[in-house]
């Protein structure tokens, strides 16, 4: 106990770091020394100007992105007890950004729509994937085959409106590019209520989420209706799912990666599992979101594209190591 809450408070001090470099790097180089003058006192400076207008918001919507994508991943794997689940393997986030592009079609000036229109597009494909994978209980491997043909499915209808409705979601770059760039506090007020109703609901789930990974049965004799708590995990996680596709756009295997290091951390109780996740999720969203931001300089590359590149090869490192060990 004593070593996990030691890795939770070191983890913390790192993310700390983490969002001062965040803040501190970028076109324009902000000394440490500046940054904390600007976010401690109220002077008017240029540099306060990219910091408060651009770099702030920025980095906490990274955050809030990584957190929501993390718990989310947590929560799929505990209910499939499945290391491979995340929101982008059974397709919540396709069904996500599906419902999206159609909200910046047929509202493409009321942009604070696109959270509600995630948020409900994940619920609903959440529901397919639920009723396609239920036969006399919910099997982790039917939920997982019908998440990839339900992705494929919305990803070609995700292309043809990008086609056919191309002038309309010109303005949404970042979201279909799994991009942060020119994240203002526009985003982040309008993922915030959701975000935060999600994460805090995530504390107070970890006993009995606990208690569902001893198995089915023991979870009905201890007086957990099994399938209605695994129903309201999934809505849990599409919730949080939706939220980060609503600003973030499709950014894959967060969900995949932090869940499984943090439990390599701290073991797979949920009441140390989620926070390591949540403090895991801010420090690699905003080191991936600094590399894109300086490795073309001034240019960016998507945050997306990093993350890619770093977690193929871990998904792949993941179904080896499963294969070995069978």
């Amino acid at each position: 106990m004593i070593r996990k809450i030691f890795i939770i408070l070191s983890l913390l001090v790192i993310v700390l770091f983490c969002i001062m470099f965040s803040i501190s790097i970028g076109v324009m180089q902000i000394p440490f020394r500046e940054v904390l003058k600007v976010l401690f006192t109220s002077e008017e400076s240029i540099h306060r100007i990219i910091v408060f207008d651009l770099r702030l918001p920025r980095t906490l919507v990274a955050t809030l992105v990584g957190i929501c994508l993390s718990l989310s991943g947590c929560i799929l794997q505990g209910v499939m007890r499945n290391t491979l689940a995340s929101p982008s393997t059974i397709g919540v986030t396709s069904g996500a950004s599906f419902v999206g592009y159609v909200t910046l079609v047929v509202f493409p000036d009321l942009y604070y729509l696109l959270a509600v229109g995630s948020i409900i597009g994940a619920f609903l494909t959440t529901m397919i994937i639920y009723s396609l994978a239920f036969s006399k209980g919910v099997s982790s491997v039917r939920m997982i085959l019908s998440g990839l043909a339900v992705t494929a499915l919305f990803s070609a209808f995700n292309d043809v409106i990008k086609i056919f409705f191309a002038e309309r979601i010109v303005d949404a770059q970042s979201f279909m590019l799994g991009s942060l760039n020119g994240t203002t506090w526009e985003q982040f007020f309008m993922i915030s209520p959701f975000a935060i109703i999600g994460i805090v609901i995530c504390f107070f789930i970890p006993n009995k989420l606990n208690i569902l990974m001893l198995g089915d049965e023991i979870a009905y004799s201890l007086g957990i209706n099994v399938e209605r708590f695994k129903l309201f995990l999934i809505i849990l996680a599409s919730l949080l799912s939706g939220v980060a596709v609503a600003v973030a756009g499709l950014i894959s295997f967060v969900g995949l990666i932090i869940p499984h290091i943090a439990r390599l951390l701290v073991g797979s109780d949920y009441k140390y599992l989620f926070p390591t996740a949540i403090l895991l999720s801010t420090i690699f969203m905003t080191i991936c979101d600094m590399i894109g931001r300086i490795i073309i300089m001034p240019a960016e590359m998507p945050v997306s594209v990093i993350i890619s590149f770093i977690g193929a090869p871990f998904f792949l490192y993941l179904l080896r190591t499963r294969e070995m060990t069978k």
